[in-house]
């Protein structure tokens, strides 16, 4: 009986959010046709979703991005090249649509407003400028091409003897796409590669979120181009921030209420928030904004919200499957390349273009704001791809209440999301290679590396202590010998190459090089050799271009009588070690281990307020370089 009840609360949970999306897009007719169309329907939506199947699963074995799969998956089952098992590409358009509307609500519950607060001067300022610097260039570049923006559409003009059918802003479009990066393609990436926590990371993160904010601005500028007069734009503008206000007050004054009602009951959840995304969403149509905005508007506001990350939970499986479909639909719109050969040549320098932007804008930034050459490069080698943010927009220009691009740009700006998303995926991955070979590069053009300036007097004061990599566990040992045994702070060398270690390390009197523990170089220039303890705090599954095994042989090979101390997540790694020659190896389990044992202790003796008050204090007063 329960099954049955539950069974029937998630029938009506989906049931209610098509119904909601079907209202809000005015098109909950075109869902049942009188004369078969809903088979129609469904076996498109059956073909579309099977294909999707079928190329992701390949995807996934090449290492590709899933989108592309879509894609592809389109292109397969469409008119334009494919086998057309869907003869009509709008038969699933309206469904895709529901998928953009939630696509955008779920970068809207992803965008943190807290982590931009917080940001550093080096994230804002990058931020900004980014997304400026790219859409100027591009405007440059562009216009030089011979795309302009044209009185009328649609229009036919010749790019290096290529001709294009465009639209009214095409190149206004192009500038703006090609300025944004896909936060999809690099957040899976640098997980996987555990550099999200890195500074570079950090940065590349920030950027994304930058540009979030940037597309904001783009989608309510889009409805007042074919109008384009200052005072209707502001107007735009202003009704936009009456509704972020809006919607920003009900969240903190009505849904924070009733999520705290129905934290309880998941199926409620999932309901509550389709409801209020198609709510903000209509709002925002019928106050002339796009329905996409709205969406977006309605998941800025409530991604404060401590039930944030259940809401995402439970509304990301049917993002997902709207949102495959929406790729679907947009695959199945490609036309031929046979047709019109050109344009495939033309998207590859746009790409080329692309590539070029993201060092431009971001290299020269960074660098300039104390970076140096690694983590600047790292981050414009993060960010050369084009955004999904950038399909949607160009989907919205397409639109016939917009008509603001014609069908060539549509593809341009598709075949260039393609051609960066498949190159990206090997530049992320091999970033690392990339940056040295890009940094050598750098330093003979005259960007000198973070510490190239050091003394001979300093380069050859010997120190005991010799700490490779700098993250949370050495940041928190630093604290210890400053708290407990200052005396071994003048006995201390780091080796890192994060600038903001390099500075503040700098600042509180210890001996940095910054450098690549990797490198046996960089290793000798820090004086390992007269070194009697060599300590690695850092996992191999974080170590960039070594592991901990790799560095006892390096140790042994530069100073054969220092002791050696790493660290390993498992026993057994720990034992590979030891046999490597470790002298002390770290276990983080055994050390959570023996910490937790008297703290469970303490909280069955009920001195849980004690323990609490005396864990705060201890917190409050540490002052560690790494928060």
């Amino acid at each position: 009986m329960i099954g049955m009840i539950q069974k029937s609360r998630s029938h009506c949970v989906v049931a209610t959010a098509l119904l909601a999306a079907g209202l809000v897009l005015g098109s909950a007719e075109s869902l049942w046709a009188a004369e078969g169309g809903g088979h129609s329907l469904l076996s498109g939506i059956g073909i579309s979703i099977l294909a999707a199947t079928i190329l992701a699963y390949m995807a996934t074995l090449m290492r590709q991005p899933l989108i592309l799969a879509y894609l592809a998956a389109g292109v397969i089952i469409g008119p334009e090249m494919g086998f057309a098992w869907i003869q009509d590409k709008e038969e699933i358009q309206t469904i895709a649509e529901i998928g953009l509307i939630l696509l955008l609500f779920m970068i809207g519950l992803e965008l943190s407003l807290k982590k931009i607060k917080e940001a550093g001067t080096s994230l804002i300022v990058t931020g900004v400028s980014q997304f400026i610097l790219c859409t100027a260039l591009g405007l440059g570049f562009f216009y030089l091409l011979g795309f302009t923006i044209q009185a009328y559409c649609p229009c036919e003009y010749s790019i290096l003897g290529v001709k294009i059918i465009g639209g009214r802003y095409d190149l206004l479009y192009l500038a703006a796409c090609l300025a944004l990066s896909s936060t999809t393609i690099v957040v899976k990436l640098l997980y996987e590669k555990f550099e999200i926590d890195t500074l570079a990371g950090r940065l590349t993160l920030g950027v994304l979120i930058f540009q979030d904010l940037w597309a904001i601005v783009l989608l309510g500028v889009q409805p007042n181009l074919a109008d384009p007069k200052i005072q209707v734009i502001l107007w735009s503008f202003l009704k936009g921030a009456m509704l972020v206000v809006l919607s920003l007050l009900a969240s903190k004054y009505v849904l924070g209420a009733v999520f705290r009602k129905i934290a309880k009951l998941p199926e409620l959840v999932l309901v509550a928030s389709l409801g209020w995304c198609f709510l903000v969403a209509g709002s925002a149509a019928y106050l002339g904004l796009s329905l996409e905005m709205g969406a977006l508007i309605a998941g800025v506001a409530v991604s404060t919200f401590p039930y944030n990350l259940d809401i995402i939970g439970k509304i990301i499986n049917i993002r997902d499957f709207f949102i495959t479909l929406f790729f679907v639909a947009l695959g199945m719109k490609i036309p031929n390349p046979l047709v019109n050969p050109g344009l495939l040549g033309l998207a590859l320098l746009l790409a080329v273009f692309l590539v070029a932007t993201r060092f431009v804008s971001i290299f020269p930034v960074l660098y300039g704001l104390k970076n140096g050459n690694r983590v600047s490069l790292l981050t414009s080698i993060n960010l050369s791809q084009l955004s999904e943010f950038a399909l949607v927009i160009a989907v919205l220009g397409r639109k016939p209440d917009f008509n603001h691009i014609g069908p060539d740009i549509m593809t341009l700006i598709i075949l260039v999301f393609v051609v960066t998303s498949v190159t990206s995926t090997y530049m992320i991955k091999y970033n690392q290679e990339l940056q040295q070979v890009l940094s050598r590069l750098a330093e003979r053009l005259g960007f000198k590396p973070i510490g190239a300036q050091v003394t001979a007097e300093e380069e050859g004061e010997p120190k005991d202590i010799a700490l490779l990599g700098f993250f949370r566990v050495a940041s928190a040992f630093l604290h210890e010998i400053e708290e407990r045994r200052p005396e071994l702070k003048d006995k201390l060398v780091v080796v890192d190459f994060n600038p903001q270690v390099y500075h503040a390390l700098s600042q509180r009197q210890v001996k940095v090089v910054y450098g690549d523990i990797s490198n046996m170089q960089t290793l000798h220039h820090a004086g390992l050799e007269h070194a009697k303890i060599a300590i690695s705090t850092i996992t191999d599954e974080i170590l960039v271009g070594t592991d901990n095994q790799r560095l006892i042989s390096e140790v042994r090979a530069l100073a054969p009588h220092a002791k050696v101390i790493v660290i390993a997540q498992s026993n057994a790694r720990a034992l590979e070690l030891y046999k490597a020659g470790a002298d002390f190896v770290l276990r983080p389990n055994v050390a959570t281990a023996n910490q937790l044992l008297p703290v469970v202790e303490s909280l069955l003796r009920g001195e849980d307020a004690i323990l609490r008050e005396e864990e705060l204090k201890k917190l409050a007063r540490r002052e560690e370089i790494l928060k």
